[in-house]
């Protein structure tokens, strides 16, 4: 098991397949984009395959979602979902993607064994979505939003980050563009994590602003339901629900003590926080000849340092050097 000294054992694997992008949203990157990792640096299908066997396997891990930068830009991912479903014991296989390409890949994934998707969606307004993500391809997320709800990976998650001034007047849109199709919307603060070193705490939209908003237009309830356990989000009910709305409070509301979650790197790297300041390089006593106990071990070690929590309003709090899309969701 992947166990820290604070009790908590990660059964959530997050894999970043690539950290390329076909965005260049304001909040993870510049708009000229980033110096793209060399592709012999990242780890080929077969050793992705390998650390995930092995995470499912020999160390506890009972979720495996795949992130980038944009995973739908790895040309070998309906068969990197198709292997890890052939796993035994089968995981949960999820996937977060800005739904560019999603209206093609929606089928070939379902078929491979995907079980559920994230998409990210910002706005609704094509200027606003071209002046965040400076590309012109709103069309196109919501093609891939109703593509997976039709191949029938549901619930259809959609993830929103509100920044002042820029889309925080959409939180009511976007809620209700969400229910009238049945997509699972949930809202994220704005983490200090974009490329830029841009971030600051006045210009995030806070989760108490986003329910503020919200409760204008909708009756909104603690979602007594469903147990949050580790699950970032908090749920609400809409309306007396069925119909739930998600917050995801990283920065004001940290959920630290009952993380679950592990990063893989697309070169290789375990990370074992979302703002972990340093990595344990799996990548690269793997092609040194390392046998699996060997990594298994390194990986424990890895998780065993977690700290307590993130740390953002630690004095002493310092921004990975990596960028989101470097990281993985």
């Amino acid at each position: 098991m992947l166990v820290d000294t604070f009790g908590r054992t990660a059964t959530d694997l997050r894999v970043s397949l690539t950290d390329r992008c076909n965005l260049r949203c304001s909040y993870c990157m510049p708009p000229e984009g980033l110096e793209w990792l060399p592709k012999p640096e990242l780890l080929t299908d077969d050793e992705v395959m390998r650390l995930v066997g092995l995470a499912v396997r020999d160390l506890g891990v009972k979720e495996v979602r795949f992130t980038g930068g944009e995973p739908l830009l790895r040309r070998g991912l309906p068969d990197i979902v198709r292997r890890t479903a052939e796993l035994t014991p089968r995981p949960q296989i999820s996937l977060t993607t800005n739904g560019i390409g999603l209206d093609r890949l929606a089928g070939p994934l379902t078929d491979a064994g995907l079980d559920r998707v994230n998409v990210s969606l910002d706005t609704l307004d094509r200027d606003t979505f071209k002046r965040l993500a400076h590309r012109d391809r709103l069309d196109d997320v919501l093609k891939g939003l109703a593509a997976a709800q039709d191949a029938g990976l549901e619930p259809v998650k959609v993830n929103a980050v509100l920044m002042r001034d820029v889309n925080d007047h959409e939180a009511v849109p976007l809620l209700r563009y969400c229910l009238d199709r049945g997509y699972r919307l949930r809202f994220i603060e704005q983490m200090p994590l974009d490329a830029q070193h841009g971030w600051t705490r006045t210009n995030m939209i806070t989760a108490d602003e986003i329910l503020e908003r919200l409760s204008a237009e909708f009756d909104l309830a603690p979602d007594e339901e469903h147990e949050r356990g580790s699950a970032p989000a908090e749920s609400f009910t809409v309306d007396g629900g069925p119909a739930t709305v998600g917050v995801i409070g990283s920065v004001t509301r940290p959920f630290c003590g009952a993380c679950d979650r592990v990063r893989l790197t697309a070169d290789g790297q375990i990370r074992n926080c979302l703002f972990a300041t340093e990595e344990s390089n799996l990548r690269d006593p793997m092609r040194e000849g390392a046998s699996d106990t060997e990594l298994a071990d390194r990986w424990r070690k890895a998780v065993w340092a977690k700290r307590a929590g993130h740390g953002i309003d630690d004095p002493s709090f310092l921004q990975p050097a990596r960028p989101m899309s470097a990281i993985g969701g």
